[in-house]
């Protein structure tokens, strides 16, 4: 399967960004800069991890003027703390000239420390850990985001055979990219969520592991994991 990151010489890079959301009187969707900071962190951060990958830099372009980089460099710092990595963080910031709207940029460069994806075909069950949500609702839902301590968890988890962060293309997407390394044909889907909305800075991701595992999943999510049928023609 194609993972949306880069694999050379030893190490994963993955990449992020968020636009017009922000303190500036334009933006469209209105966010402290260190909100905005976590979870532009959070996406890269788990895009890198999910494709084996062991973060050791994050770097930050900021677009949002100087002021902003202090609440935006304390947000990323969260997230690579509750992510469990030791990843140490650089960048830069326009000083040139001012936006009118906030924007900023997240690259995380990992030593590539696993292999992935290696499914069993026999065993696997699949489910979303979170719910997709979007804009406003990732903070006025934000018992319903995955976090990233949970994601750190999953990932290790005995029986998990592989994990996805779902983006904006919603978790139809991840699914067909998951399964589509198998050149199978997908039938139907069965799921109480969202399968085709936006899930923002990936607040659910997909797992793909062992049914025996399912028990102990359901148990750490803490009501997060949603079981996922996908039936093949």
């Amino acid at each position: 399967m194609k993972r949306d990151v880069i694999y050379t010489n030893g190490l994963v890079i993955a990449a992020d960004n968020s636009g017009s959301i922000g303190e500036k009187p334009s933006d469209h969707v209105k966010a402290d800069y260190e909100t905005v900071g976590y979870f532009s962190a959070r996406v890269a951060l788990m895009e890198c991890l999910a494709a084996g990958g062991e973060p050791l830099a994050v770097v930050l372009q900021n677009f949002a003027g100087e002021a902003a980089w202090g609440k935006l460099a304390t947000g990323v710092k969260r997230a690579v703390h509750e992510a469990e990595c030791t990843a140490e963080l650089t960048g830069s910031t326009e000083t040139n000239f001012t936006m009118s709207e906030s924007a900023i940029s997240i690259t995380v460069i990992g030593r590539h420390v696993r292999e992935v994806d290696q499914l069993d075909e026999k065993t696997v069950c699949y489910g979303v850990m979170g719910k997709p949500l979007v804009g406003p609702e990732v903070i006025s839902e934000a018992e319903s985001v995955a976090s990233l301590s949970l994601f750190r968890q999953v990932l290790e988890a005995e029986g998990v055979y592989s994990v996805l962060p779902v983006g904006s293309k919603g978790i139809i997407h991840e699914i067909k990219t998951l399964v589509g390394r198998k050149k199978r044909q997908i039938g139907a889907f069965y799921c109480s969520l969202n399968l085709n909305k936006s899930a923002g800075p990936a607040t659910c991701f997909l797992v793909a592991a062992n049914h025996n595992s399912v028990p102990k999943l359901r148990e750490m999510s803490n009501g997060l994991y949603t079981p996922l049928d996908i039936q093949f023609e």
